[in-house]
Order: structure tokens, then C-alpha cells, then sequence
């Protein structure tokens, strides 16, 4: 089956249910979803977004920007991690206490609406990604992955996107603030408030695929590859050490290696904190 036969497979599918919530991020996956279930269920689908100290203002902002472009009906629901204590640790089981919680609030939104069925936009691509702790809950909250139930790939997720002509098709995918900091340093909200700040220079320069580590006051930028020589203009340079020195870090460096996901997993064992820093230029540009 072609993306377009699947897509066709996953709205029969959804067409079977009184009504789902999607759990939505505007992101790609989910905003397919979203699509999909909009076309055969009209104002019984509903996108639900979680909002918290680890999702970025402006992923709020296009969230909001994509429901209403789809045409979905679109609830906010609000609530804290770093409430927590095993998310705050930030160990291995990040990911699983961040989305057992965020899920709990779709389902307590989908109760409220009389809504039996909660979706989310895993894809057939993510478990094959490394570290994913964030599937097990998933799994254990019994949660329905269209995507995944109908083994649609990422780039099939993109082609159907584009047959809806969804303004998301090619935006990059966008961890929550708190993968910006290595395991073992805790979640606080000072790191996830500066390294969302220091994020919003690269999003204005015109960056389109990066990140900003937070190695407790060293900034680790990642950049795309083919976004280097861009990284590289001077103006750059001196706009991000100045911007990132009043957000509250010490130091701003350029990783060698460019963009990575999962850069700071437990999983990616060959590339640890130590490394991290040791792969950055071996000009340290201080911020004072």
C-alpha cells in the first residue's frame, strides 16, 4: 500500500469510532492525525495540547496556528512535570513520566468530553529510534497510534501532509525543552526558561533544525550541517553570545558534530556529557 491507501485505511478505521482526542502537539504526526480524523468524524474529533513549563511558547503558538487550520476543534489543558519528583531527577525514565503524565490529561479531557477514544501521532518510524521510553507508556495507557497501527513511516506521514496541504509537512521534529538537558542534571525551571529563550535567537536568525544543550551554564548549540556557514557569520556569533549571556549562561559553544537527536541520551553511549563538551570548537567563546 502507497501513503494515499493508507491514509484511506486509517480514516476507515477512524470512521468506526463515536470520537477520539488527539493528543496534539502540531507537529507533523499528530497534525495528520488530526487531518485524518477531522474528515470522517467532523466536530467529534477533538485535538487536545498539553500545556507546561516544557513546551515552548511558540510550539503552543503554532498548535493553536494548525488546529485552526485543519478545522478541529482544539482544547489546552494545563499541567506541571516538574510536580514530579521522578521526572525532576531526569533519569533514564524521563520520557516515560513526562508522557504517562501528559496522557493522563488527555484521557481526563476525553472523559470530561464523553470521549472513549484517545490517539496519539506515533508513527511506524519512532520505534526503531533509539531510546524511546516515551512508547511504553504509550503502550501501557493503551493509547491508539493510527500511524503506527497502519505502518506509516515518517516520510509517508510528510507525503500525506502534503496532500492536505498542511502548512506543517516539512517542520522538523521538536523534543520537549527538558530533552535539552543531559541525564542526570535536573529539570528545573530555570534551565528549561533559559534554554527555551536561548533557542528563540536561533529560531529569528532562520534556523530551521537545532538545539540548545543546556550543560549547566555551557550553551551546546547544534546546528544542522547545512546550516554551518550560517552558524559561522560573525554577526551570528556575537548575537548568540551576547543573547545567550543574558539569559544566564556562562559559556556558548558550537558542536562539531552539528544536529543530533538524542545527543544527551542514556541510550547514545557514545557520545556522553565529557564528549559533548569535548567536541565543541576548541575555541571556547566565553559569554563575559
Amino acid at each position: 500500500m502507497n501513503a494515499t491507501e493508507k491514509a484511506a485505511a486509517v480514516r476507515d478505521d477512524l470512521a468506526d469510532r463515536d470520537g477520539v482526542l488527539i493528543a496534539f502537539s502540531g507537529g507533523v504526526d499528530s497534525s495528520v492525525v488530526a487531518a485524518l480524523a477531522h474528515d470522517v468524524l467532523g466536530d467529534n474529533a477533538v485535538a487536545c495540547t498539553a500545556k507546561s513549563e516544557t513546551l515552548p511558547e511558540a510550539e503552543l503558538e503554532d498548535a493553536v496556528s494548525v488546529a485552526a487550520e485543519i478545522g478541529i476543534s482544539h482544547e489546552i489543558v494545563e499541567f506541571s512535570e516538574l510536580e514530579n519528583p521522578d521526572f525532576v531527577v531526569n533519569d533514564a525514565d524521563r520520557c516515560y513520566h513526562c508522557r504517562t503524565m501528559r496522557l493522563g490529561k488527555m484521557y481526563d479531557a476525553a472523559h470530561d468530553l464523553g470521549i472513549e477514544t484517545v490517539c496519539d501521532g506515533t508513527n511506524a518510524s519512532d520505534p526503531g529510534e533509539g531510546h524511546r521510553p516515551g512508547l511504553r507508556a504509550v503502550e501501557e495507557l493503551e493509547i491508539r497510534s493510527p500511524l503506527l497501527e497502519h505502518n506509516i513511516s515518517k516520510d509517508e506521514v510528510r507525503e500525506i501532509a502534503d496532500e492536505y496541504a498542511l502548512s506543517v509537512a516539512d517542520k522538523p521534529s521538536m523534543a520537549c525543552l527538558s530533552s535539552r538537558i543531559p541525564t542526570g542534571l535536573s529539570v528545573t525551571k530555570e534551565r528549561l526558561s533559559r534554554v527555551e529563550k536561548a533557542e528563540r535567537i536561533l529560531r529569528t536568525w532562520g534556523f530551521s533544525q537545532f538545539r540548545v544543550r543546556d550543560h549547566d551554564g555551557l550553551a551546546r548549540i547544534e546546528i544542522a550541517r547545512e546550516e554551518f556557514a550560517a552558524a559561522l557569520n560573525p554577526d551570528f556569533v556575537d548575537a548568540a553570545r551576547e543573547h545567550l549571556s543574558k539569559v544566564g549562561f556562562d559559556h556558548v559553544t558550537l558542536d562539531l558534530h552539528g544536529y543530533e537527536t538524542g545527543s544527551v541520551s542514556p541510550a547514545n553511549d557514545a557520545y556522553s556529557e565529557q564528549e559533548a563538551i569535548d567536541n565543541v570548537f576548541s575555541q571556547e567563546y566565553p559569554t563575559h
